[in-house]
């Protein structure tokens, strides 16, 4: 292995010759060996646009010259493409600023401008603290990618997830809301409703959790940048920080403005915790639509089995045939980890001490995490669950005529006391509800009939 001495502040230290990052990141790699926790690729994605758009900032500035912005912007842009991927080795656990995070992509990006600069014939050179990092500190650049990174993740991903389910949920229940079916509530059996109707409301879940998340996440399009290190600015000019936004939201094609308190922008995290309290909401809705789905297609024989879902792989390495609802299973382990994301994001943000909150890169990798395993497993549950969703008319048929609370229908005819001791006396007995009906002497065999009509019974006039 051959190795290359850079320099800091510090003093020397050796780096592989085929590294591009410099002394302070393999500081970060030498003394943060802790856990293999990465930082968030989209994290370094989202630091490379705002180097770009700082680097243009400055020079319009005419602090930085056109020919180390082009270096920083040509340099960012391979960042973005994924050529120097394997150049940002840092982990989460590191300074609660993300300090080093920060000066990695100033040590990658000046290494590799310097390279463009020579290709070019330029005699000047970048200088990772100097240029790349002009007129910023890593107090307001780290929340700012942060808020970059968050902002595409929920809205370029998490959000037309969302909406496929939505859409595939609209289908089925339109398919069926014809078929009427016994309801539950406390897990016993309930009044009727149509198959079409139950899975309307999970639908809406969706579409509810979708416009808070849209909501929420507004509040994260404030970006810090501009504060530097206690939110003063100070050695950054006063229109940096709205020019840098809006270089960022010309580049990725959604708008960002400069935080109105630069104060609050560096010490405080409300708005992750915000968003991220909406991406826990939509986590619990996913929760109960991939519980009510695997116990609804619970069986195949012994369960209420009402619906069927796609057999996607083999259920068990001892029993033969069996199959499993593997996707709801994902779909809750993934919304059982938004839950413990959400209380380490709630506690990291409570934790901003005077100017600012040294817990951010554990906020955004847990904040990041939820959006991704959320986009991921609710594509996946549609894909290869959800759009397969049949109804099992038989069973279903045969929930309805054996249950007792048909006898809700009786109540405006006969009183809610002697409807209770029909189907009391039915299941004592373990006779239809029209044989305890009619036995009762309450009412006749047509009488029944006329008013246990279970189509009647679901609100649908």
């Amino acid at each position: 292995m051959q190795y290359r001495t850079e320099r800091d502040t510090i003093g020397e230290i050796q780096v592989e010759a085929d590294k591009m990052w410099g002394a302070q990141t393999q500081r970060s790699v030498q003394n943060f060996e802790i856990g293999t926790e990465r930082m968030p690729h989209e994290v370094v994605m989202a630091f490379a646009e705002l180097k770009k758009a700082t680097a243009k900032a400055n020079h319009k500035l005419g602090k930085l010259s056109e020919a180390k912005m082009k270096a920083v912007e040509l340099a960012a842009n391979e960042v973005i493409e994924g050529k120097w991927n394997d150049h940002f080795p840092l982990v989460v656990w590191q300074t609660g600023s993300g300090t080093q995070s920060n000066m990695n992509m100033n040590e990658v990006l000046a290494r590799r401008g310097n390279e463009i600069l020579a290709e070019q014939n330029s005699e000047e050179k970048l200088h990772p603290n100097d240029d790349v990092n002009m007129s910023q500190s890593s107090n307001d650049t780290y929340p700012t990618a942060m808020h970059v990174a968050g902002v595409l993740a929920v809205t370029e991903k998490l959000v037309p997830a969302v909406q496929k389910l939505k859409a595939t949920l609209d289908e089925k229940a339109k398919q069926f809301d014809e078929v009427i079916k016994i309801g539950r509530t406390h897990l016993q059996d309930a009044t009727p409703l149509t198959l079409g109707q139950e899975i309307s409301g999970w639908k809406h879940m969706l579409e509810k959790s979708e416009r808070m998340i849209r909501e929420s996440v507004e509040h994260m399009r404030e970006l810090a940048i501009g504060g530097t290190a206690v939110g003063t600015g100070i050695n950054a000019d006063p229109t940096f920080g709205p020019s840098v936004a809006e270089f960022i939201s010309e580049a990725v094609g959604t708008p960002f403005t400069s935080a109105e308190n630069k104060f609050h922008a560096l010490t405080s995290h409300d708005e992750m915790v915000y968003t991220h309290g909406a991406v826990k909401a939509l986590a619990a809705d996913a929760m109960k639509i991939a519980n009510d789905v695997r116990w609804l297609a619970s069986g195949p024989r012994s369960g209420i089995g009402e619906i069927t879902i796609p057999a996607n792989e083999p259920g068990s390495s001892i029993m033969p045939g069996k199959v499993n609802p593997t996707q709801s299973e994902a779909l809750t382990m993934v919304a059982a980890q938004v839950m413990g994301n959400d209380a380490t994001i709630g506690f990291s943000a409570s934790q901003g001490n005077f100017e600012l909150n040294v817990f951010k890169p554990v906020i955004a990798y847990n904040f990041l995490q939820s959006v991704r395993l959320l986009t991921d497993s609710l594509i996946s549950f549609n894909d290869h669950c959800a759009v397969g969703i049949e109804a099992n008319l038989d069973v279903i048929q045969n929930h309805v005529s054996n249950s007792l609370m048909l006898v809700t229908a009786l109540n405006p005819h006969i009183g809610y006391e002697k409807a209770a001791a029909i189907a009391k006396q039915a299941h004592k007995d373990g006779t239809t509800l029209k044989e305890s009906a009619v036995n009762s002497g309450h009412l006749t065999a047509d009488q029944f009939d006329e008013w246990v009509k279970p189509e009647n019974m679901v609100g649908k006039k």
